[in-house]
């Protein structure tokens, strides 16, 4: 699953910049990580690409002693290049993540893009409205207003994996707004 994290658990750096820059103290109630599935690792790719080239390779050696052994192998380095190219693509853009926290006075969403920008979207928890569009498309895509703006979040996960997210995200505003002082 696409979805990690939990304050609790420890496994997000929970050093957050408030709004006008400074960094908050306390640590939030609910923390998630949230981004698109990886199916190669680094080294994954060096063996895809190692076993893609050898299987390449068994073709070109009775040709190897010929001058035909051009032809091939022009397209063959093409072709390997090109796949050098899209995993090479795909590694870079394994920095997009989005990062949702939540704490009793404050609802941040951090989308690190791809070419290192971070967005930032906050609202408080009692205003916010979350969506979840069941006809739309993307299936069961995902929106939280507040703040003045309205925003899609986990653009790039499974529905399965958007509708537990409203849900998590849902549960922790109702916990926080039963808990919080009237």
């Amino acid at each position: 699953m696409t979805l990690a994290g939990d304050s609790a658990a420890g496994s997000v750096n929970l050093a957050a910049q408030t709004p006008n820059g400074g960094e908050r103290a306390d640590q939030p109630l609910l923390s998630l990580d949230l981004w698109p599935n990886r199916s190669l690792s680094g080294r994954g790719r060096k063996r895809f690409l190692w076993l893609l080239g050898s299987g390449f390779s068994v073709p070109l050696l009775p040709l190897v002693a010929t001058k035909v052994v051009w032809i091939p192998l022009c397209f063959v380095l093409l072709v390997m290049w090109a796949m050098w190219y899209a995993l090479h693509r795909n590694s870079a853009d394994a920095r997009y993540y989005e990062r949702v926290m939540l704490w009793p006075d404050e609802l941040r969403i951090e989308r690190h893009e791809r070419n290192g920008e971070i967005r930032l979207w906050h609202a408080d928890p009692y205003w916010v409205r979350l969506t979840l569009h069941e006809n739309a498309r993307p299936e069961q895509y995902l929106t939280l207003q507040g703040g003045g703006r309205e925003i899609e979040l986990g653009a790039f996960l499974s529905p399965e994996e958007r509708i537990e997210l409203a849900d998590r995200i849902e549960a922790a505003i109702r916990d926080v707004l039963r808990s919080s002082p009237a």
